[in-house]
């Protein structure tokens, strides 16, 4: 058989889907797991935005739409912008995308050439340096820790940044860690970015804020390219739906990429995204905002009173990044064995990049509370065994 492309060397799986395959299989020989491995909202798609695209199907919208997206659904998505931040976009500035990974793909071919690099957080979301790899880019991996609250800094810029050096990608509210950027600090990122190259922020968990509200960093420069989703907050991991924006000028270049790399995106979900922002379905996702923010006020502190550390509080996301080297030096086998011995799943730092991997877990307040209590009373159990 002749070989497959050198690049996959470089691309790791998703070591949690290892352990995923492994509860799934306990599930169904009759063991109760408890999922915090997941990064998926566990509420259902809001009903007005399946009735929109029910109403689609019936009228028979399955046709392309503009690579670009549909002109109504780029229009809401620039209004949402406008009122919900103070910020003017354009709709020719948006790009409605397959999901946020859609909208990374275009952010990245539209920077990186071959052999450029792009500084990304480590630990941090991996499909970002693993597209880089598949566009004959490169990621620099900056390792961060809790002074910075796990973010690039605008001093991170200055020593990291070299001559084949094109953006730097940052992620607020952040995969793994809930760390959410301030505005100050979106603003000093930006200025040590701007006169080096591109900035790119991700911002798909945008709306699950729990100790401020939410801010997009094109309220300090109008020239990021931002990519969001309707997955996460919105409640539409499914329907595979997500945008991007980017400066004016880059509006021609994105249009060739999209129609190259997919055509289009899923017409009946661009249907159905534009009931996202109905009143109805705003009201719905803000109570599930408040859930989730129980929830994080729930387990933070259960997992600290058993002994996790956890270095920065959450502020946004559904997720708690936590240290477990007080019960293990290896914290994915840390995860194998409270799969098999307590039916509790979780991600291993591994998933996120090398820095300190070994010594970090992610949890993930997917789950109701008494599922939460649950958890917390195995793993209890689980770190208090002898070794």
């Amino acid at each position: 058989m002749h070989p497959w492309a050198s690049r996959l060397a470089n691309i790791q799986p998703f070591h949690v889907m290892a352990l995923l395959g492994r509860a799934r299989a306990m599930e169904a020989a009759g063991r109760d797991i408890i999922h915090l491995e997941v990064g998926e909202p566990d509420f259902p798609t809001p009903a007005p935005v399946v009735a929109a695209g029910q109403a689609a199907l019936a009228r028979g919208d399955t046709f392309y739409t503009p690579s670009m997206g549909l002109p109504a659904l780029r229009e809401a998505i620039a209004g949402w912008y406008r009122v919900r931040f103070g910020v003017e976009v354009q709709p020719g500035q948006v790009v409605v995308t397959p999901g946020a990974s859609g909208a990374l793909l275009l952010a990245l071919g539209l920077v990186a050439d071959p052999g450029k690099r792009v500084l990304l957080a480590d630990p941090g979301y991996p499909c970002n340096r693993h597209f880089l790899t598949v566009l004959g880019a490169a990621a620099r991996m900056v390792p961060v820790d809790a002074a910075s609250g796990f973010q690039l800094s605008a001093a991170d810029i200055g020593r990291a940044w070299n001559a084949d050096t094109v953006a730097a990608l940052v992620a607020t509210p952040s995969n793994p860690t809930g760390g959410v950027m301030s505005p100050a600090e979106l603003a000093a990122l930006a200025a040590a970015v701007r006169p080096r190259g591109h900035l790119l922020v991700d911002e798909i968990y945008q709306g699950l804020n729990f100790d401020a509200p939410p801010c997009t960093a094109l309220a300090v420069e109008p020239d990021a390219i931002v990519l969001n989703s309707f997955s996460k907050f919105f409640g539409m991991t499914g329907w595979r739906i997500g945008w991007l924006v980017a400066p004016p000028s880059a509006e021609a270049e994105l249009a060739k990429l999209a129609q190259n790399l997919y055509i289009a995106a899923p017409t009946v979900a661009q249907h159905a995204a534009l009931a996202a922002f109905h009143p109805d379905t705003l009201a719905e996702l803000e109570l599930r905002r408040q859930e989730y923010a129980r929830r994080r006020d729930f387990l933070l502190p259960a997992l600290e009173a058993i002994g996790f550390v956890v270095p920065v509080r959450p502020q946004g996301a559904f997720y708690i990044y936590a240290d477990v080297s007080r019960f293990t030096a290896d914290s994915y086998r840390f995860c194998e064995e409270l799969l098999a011995q307590e039916g509790v799943a979780i991600t291993p730092g591994i998933d996120f990049g090398e820095r300190d991997a070994a010594r970090y877990v992610r949890f993930a307040c997917t789950t109701g509370i008494p599922r939460l209590e649950e958890a917390v009373r195995r793993i209890a159990r689980f770190v208090g065994r002898p070794g």
